[in-house]
């Protein structure tokens, strides 16, 4: 498997020379030891790729030729994940996680009991998703919006096409959701806090269209909670 950068100034022209230098360039050189003549891939994080080929190694910098580039078109499918904040370790973890799963854009919520606060901390969770994007040989980083009320979620809810909003006290099964799902281009998912949902927000989410479900027996961790929903939502709407 390719290791794969992202970059701003992506070369797209086939023959082309670029350098990864920076904090990359080190990486490739002096930690994954990257060899003259090995491959690798860049991407702008938007969807356009180059495959690459080492022509020099330096100290802090690989010297590269474009040898094949593409473009990686969205699934039909936006996968939205509010996530209730949870405690700064948490929301790192959360954060990792989704973005492997397939996330699009992971919007951090202010939930009634939410014991986390990331208002100085989005910029660090972004750098988190550029990172996990490069360990999943993802293309696209998802978007990464902080920190929203519950009003600004109510809205996310009601113009979506799929809203689920993950509660441990309702009995409707997440599964039972897909057998008439179809034409779902945009689906959002509402975790909530360790502390759990208030019955005013679960009314307000309700009210706005989305479907209350219960994601399985065992209680996951808030910040564990996203990667299994998303999985569960690629498997029921054949994305995966």
């Amino acid at each position: 498997m390719l290791p794969l950068f992202i970059v701003n100034d992506l070369p797209t022209l086939v023959g082309a020379n670029y350098t990864l230098g920076g904090d990359d360039g080190h990486h490739g050189a002096r930690v994954l030891r990257i060899q003259v003549g090995e491959q690798l891939l860049l991407t702008d994080g938007e969807g356009s790729w180059s495959r690459t080929q080492v022509l020099e190694v330096g100290k802090k910098s690989l010297d590269l030729s474009v040898i094949e580039t593409g473009f990686e078109t969205a699934l039909p499918t936006t996968i939205t994940v509010v996530q209730a904040l949870p405690k700064s370790d948490r929301a790192k973890e959360a954060i990792e996680l989704m973005t492997q799963a397939g996330a699009d854009h992971i919007v951090l919520w202010n939930a009634e009991r939410s014991i986390g606060r990331a208002e100085k901390g989005v910029d660090k969770l972004r750098v988190v998703a550029h990172e996990a994007s490069k360990q999943s040989r993802r293309f696209r980083i998802p978007r990464i919006e902080g920190v929203s009320t519950t009003a600004q979620v109510v809205e996310l809810v009601r113009g979506a096409d799929l809203a689920i909003v993950l509660h441990e006290e309702s009995d409707i099964k997440l599964s039972t959701l897909f057998p008439t799902a179809h034409a779902i281009s945009s689906a959002v998912i509402v975790v909530g806090p360790e502390g759990g949902l208030t019955e005013t927000e679960v009314t307000l989410f309700q009210q706005a269209g989305a479907h209350i479900c219960l994601l399985g027996r065992p209680i996951l961790r808030s910040a564990h909670a996203g990667i299994a929903a998303i999985s569960a939502l690629n498997t029921g709407l054949k994305i995966w």
